[in-house]
């Protein structure tokens, strides 16, 4: 008896330990770095939300538009950010070299197609676009942001109005095809189609040579007046193309493709409409620079849009002359804006970063401990995002920096390629809301005395 007791103890040791490890690694990533002190010193710990932090809200200048792995068209009304259309510069190249077309070519039609990657906001919106041929080259190799232009001719070749179905096939030529954009070069005008077809040999030996005789295409998105949606596009396979379909003396229902792919220059072009039909507040913050609105809200939003700017002024006096470690220290915010984000989703990730009086953008080194560690990702359930700056504060309070860094989080990171649409309201640093002190956007710091 006495033995078997003894063996079904040792046979639920395991279990036991199993669970205490399980249990003591669930941490939760708001207290992670308390347990990392001595059970001695827990004892003088100190924690404080009420550090002195200015933030407010500014215009991103521009975002790194070229060689995204989608392209967007689209414009949207947000009834916080006002209008947003973003619209594409792109070059077209061949699907093979020398192509002949046969004797005497006669244009059917021409048409763009692109396949639906995605959308942002609503698709019920009529969306209208119109379409220019280059009169100026893309460059590969050249670096393009979203408010710049390149010169077109002024001979309209599409003008059409659209309504985005992103899930529902397309008949072409009686077959389903998968759900697409279809936008049509000659209904306006044969001339793009000629062009082509009529191209001479020398322009069509490669894609060098073409892309000289024809620099490619701007295809520019009208602002909505109200709802709308942003559409992503793939392009990372032929399905995406531009097709000259013609007939000849020799063969009719004959067509070529042009890609729209990797190889293709292309920057995306975003017009925010200078944020006439913003929000009052947002547009007393990011137009007429009133730093004190950071209060009451804050604002983030991708596309090369909106910005949030942190300032702690006072944090290398904290502790009060004490010599201080920093045990944890987080960044609190709360999205606020609950009516307009089941469609106007929030950034599922966002980015923080701090910047010196020059405009050199520096990362925190706290990012380099990881994701989970450094946050910025949204937490749907609670609605807020956390950043974990504990190095960071040490460093400040240590006088670690020889320049003056001030913090800024972004939608859009500077360093990626991905442009999200996405956008968010957030609680100020001192709302005058009923209730809203709790969630108020807020440094979190826990501490010790060292002396």
């Amino acid at each position: 008896m006495k033995l078997r007791n003894t063996l079904g103890t040792l046979l639920l040791l395991p279990g036991i330990l199993f669970l205490l490890l399980f249990t003591t690694c669930k941490k939760d990533p708001y207290e992670i770095g308390i347990d990392l002190l001595p059970p001695s010193d827990t004892l003088n710990v100190l924690v404080t939300d009420t550090c002195t932090v200015y933030s407010f809200s500014e215009r991103v200048d521009s975002v790194y538009s070229a060689i995204s792995p989608s392209v967007s068209l689209g414009g949207l009304f947000d009834p916080v950010f006002g209008k947003t259309a973003m619209s594409l510069f792109t070059q077209f190249v061949l699907s093979y070299d020398a192509p002949d077309f046969g004797k005497n070519p006669v244009l059917d039609s021409a048409v763009i197609m692109l396949y639906y990657n995605g959308y942002y906001g609503d698709t019920n919106t009529w969306q209208h676009i119109m379409v220019y041929e280059l009169g100026g080259d893309l460059h590969y190799d050249s670096a393009y942001y979203s408010t710049q232009s390149v010169w077109t001719y002024p001979n309209l070749l599409a003008d059409q109005w659209f309504k985005p179905y992103p899930s529902d096939s397309v008949i072409v030529y009686g077959s389903k095809v998968q759900a697409h954009l279809r936008i049509n070069l000659s209904r306006l005008t044969d001339y793009f189609g000629n062009k082509i077809l009529y191209a001479p040999a020398s322009a069509l030996l490669d894609n060098q040579s073409f892309i000289k005789y024809m620099k490619g295409l701007y295809i520019e998105s009208q602002h909505v007046s109200s709802n709308g949606a942003f559409l992503s596009f793939h392009i990372d396979s032929p399905v995406s193309r531009l097709v000259v379909y013609f007939h000849n003396d020799s063969k009719d229902s004959l067509s070529f493709d042009l890609f729209l792919n990797s190889e293709c220059a292309r920057f995306q072009h975003i017009d925010h409409n200078g944020y006439l039909d913003a929000d009052p507040d947002l547009k007393q913050q990011i137009l007429n620079h009133d730093t004190t609105r950071g209060k009451e809200l804050l604002f983030l939003q991708g596309l090369g849009g909106v910005k949030t700017k942190i300032k702690i002024p006072y944090i290398q006096k904290f502790g009060g002359g004490h010599k201080i470690a920093i045990n944890d220290a987080l960044l609190l915010m709360t999205n606020i804006d609950q009516e307009y984000s089941k469609q106007l989703i929030p950034p599922p990730k966002i980015t923080l970063i701090r910047q010196d009086t020059g405009g050199l953008i520096g990362y925190l080194i706290d990012e380099a401990e990881g994701e989970s560690y450094f946050g910025g990702t949204y937490d749907s359930t609670h609605r807020t995002y956390y950043f974990r700056i504990t190095r960071h504060v040490q460093r400040l309070i240590d006088g670690y920096y020889t320049k003056n860094y001030d913090l800024y989080m972004l939608v859009n990171n500077p360093l990626s390629n991905n442009l999200y649409p996405n956008r968010v309201v957030l609680n100020g640093t001192s709302p005058s809301m009923p209730g809203s002190q709790s969630s108020r956007f807020r440094l979190k710091i826990s501490y010790t005395r060292l002396n």
